[in-house]
């Protein structure tokens, strides 16, 4: 019997609206948190819990309320699980909503499908809200017939840009949108429509030109690419023509735009000191984020600061910030990024600041640190996730290990596992692991293979407790580490039935990929957010339509 305590959906509601840090943590697989799931639960699954908590929840002493699931839909339910490893880490007030998400449901709140939802909601508000112009695919495609000076500026990042696009489309993250624009469309004549892949940077992006006071004529393009594709017209794949330079009259006037903006807005600012001090007070939680570019950030950026370029920050905060009542600091020298992202953070609900530092340019090119993984804080900055995490054995080992007879499970991905895996293995998650065969719990030696990164020791670590008189090895690499090494492999197609894969959202997942009536019900789905969200108070929005 847990003596994890449990909250009720009432307190739970309660706790929600009462203005005190919280972190809402659904520990469920990302394919059954995406199903459906309460509006301000983040997801971090079970799968990866220790190695992902602390930069989502950095303080111990934070109120943490955990959504897992709940037999008969698993084994053992998993918010238990994951409470006991939160009290391992020194996580001290940590509460399981009793009955899950069905409890949740069965009280009155909605459960909502998808991932990201909050900023999604955010955006149809800001839609409804500000009333921001959209252009439809067919009216696009007749101003370009007709000759008009139209320019389509996309929102998202360069990677999906280079996936897919609309042909002729120029890429131009959102942040960067505003700071960029003077040079990007010179002529203030010229009709500029920004796109995404649905519906919401699209508006994001549109409704933060139209903040700025640009003089042109902005719109969203309605649907984005889906809704280009369902028009019957083709996208376009690569990165597209090299970008215009950006000049330093061009910056300079983003700049006085977006700093406008974050004045009409009142977006604060701090200093170093200010940082300092709120970064040290473990009575509240701070979130630090450099905005710019990842390859800014990879250039060199303040110690101990998560990059996530601004568009990005918007548009998936709950990856980044667990803890609802948190501060967040934004951190980018030429300000504009960090200006335009602070003003859509206030209205979404949270309490922001941007750094503003005498000499900050200068500190961006001799006090920062070089490297570390855009998106990520930089490795100094992990605490160690579980020091007793089992050793990996050496690969050499490994293979003959197989060679003898040992059992081999994997927890990676079931969409890498059924294209490679150890010859023999089972797929397994972390989630599930009292599920495994029996042959598999009786082996006197197993293997577990896994992704990049720390899931397979966890993992390891749950079954060397789970069977004490069983030799449990991870195995770490990459399918080419293991095959230089003299591990078998097994490539022949191994889907796993798609009932096991919690891992993967199945909830409209072709939508990008040819299947259009997915493409209109997701369409649908995200301009009917603000209806199924109810008030946007509920959701923490405080949207300044009139700034």
């Amino acid at each position: 019997m847990s003596d994890t305590p449990t909250l009720t959906p009432q307190a739970l509601a309660a706790w929600l609206a009462d203005g005190d840090e919280i972190a809402l943590i659904d520990v469920r697989e990302e394919g059954l948190y995406g199903a459906g799931h309460p509006l301000l639960a983040v997801n971090l699954p079970y799968s990866r819990l220790e190695t992902a908590v602390d930069a989502r929840v950095p303080h111990r002493a934070t109120r943490i309320v955990l959504i897992g699931d709940e037999p008969p839909v698993a084994p053992e339910p998993t918010g238990t699980l994951a409470a006991r490893r939160l009290a391992a880490l020194g996580y001290a007030n940590v509460h399981v909503l009793a009955g899950g998400a069905p409890a949740w449901q069965a009280a009155g709140h909605p459960l909502l499908p998808s991932i990201h939802v909050p900023s999604k909601a955010f955006a149809e508000v800001v839609e409804h809200a500000y009333h921001t112009p959209a252009t439809s695919a067919e009216e696009l495609q007749a101003l370009r017939a007709r000759g008009e000076d139209v320019v389509v500026l996309d929102g998202r990042t360069a990677e999906e840009f280079a996936r897919y696009h609309v042909p002729g489309a120029v890429s131009c993250p959102n942040a960067e949108l505003v700071l960029r624009f003077a040079d990007l469309v010179p002529s203030p004549k010229t009709r500029v429509v920004v796109s995404c892949a649905g519906r919401t940077r699209g508006i994001i992006g549109a409704q933060a030109l139209i903040n700025a006071g640009v003089p042109n004529p902005v719109s969203a393009l309605a649907g984005g690419t889906q809704g280009w594709k369902l028009a019957g017209l083709a996208v376009e794949q690569g990165a597209g023509a090299p970008g215009v330079p950006a000049s330093e009259a061009g910056l300079a006037l983003g700049r006085r735009r977006a700093r406008d903006v974050a004045r009409r807005y009142g977006v604060p600012r701090i200093d170093a000191a200010t940082l300092t001090a709120w970064r040290e007070d473990t009575g509240r939680t701070t979130y630090v984020f450099d905005v710019r570019s990842p390859q800014e950030y990879a250039h060199g950026h303040l110690p101990g600061v998560v990059g996530v370029p601004g568009g990005q920050l918007v548009q998936t905060l709950d990856r980044w910030a667990a803890v609802r009542g948190a501060r967040i600091v934004l951190v980018d020298e030429l300000g504009a990024r960090a200006d335009i992202t602070a003003h859509w953070l206030l209205q979404l609900g949270w309490e922001v600041a941007v750094l503003d530092e005498p000499g900050i340019e200068q500190a961006f090119t001799e006090a920062f640190t070089a490297g570390g993984p855009a998106g990520g804080p930089d490795d100094a900055q992990r605490r160690d996730p579980a020091p007793d995490l089992p050793a990996a054995v050496p690969l050499a080992e490994a293979a003959d290990l197989l060679r003898c007879g040992a059992a081999a499970v994997s927890v990676a991905g079931s969409a890498d596992f059924a294209r490679v895996r150890a010859t023999g293995a089972v797929w397994t998650n972390r989630s599930r692991l009292a599920l495994l065969p029996e042959p598999i719990r009786q082996a006197p030696v197993l293997l577990v293979f896994g992704p990049a990164g720390q899931a397979h020791r966890l993992a390891a670590l749950d079954l060397r407790e789970r069977h004490p008189g069983q030799t449990v090895l991870p195995v770490d690499g990459t399918p080419d580490d293991w095959r230089a090494a003299g591990l078998l492999l097994d490539t022949t197609p191994a889907p796993v039935p798609q009932t096991d894969r919690i891992d993967f959202l199945f909830w409209l997942h072709d939508r990008h990929t040819g299947n259009a009536d997915a493409s209109r019900a997701y369409l649908a789905w995200e301009g009917e957010l603000p209806a199924a969200i109810g008030a946007p108070e509920q959701a923490g929005f405080r949207i300044q339509a009139a700034a």
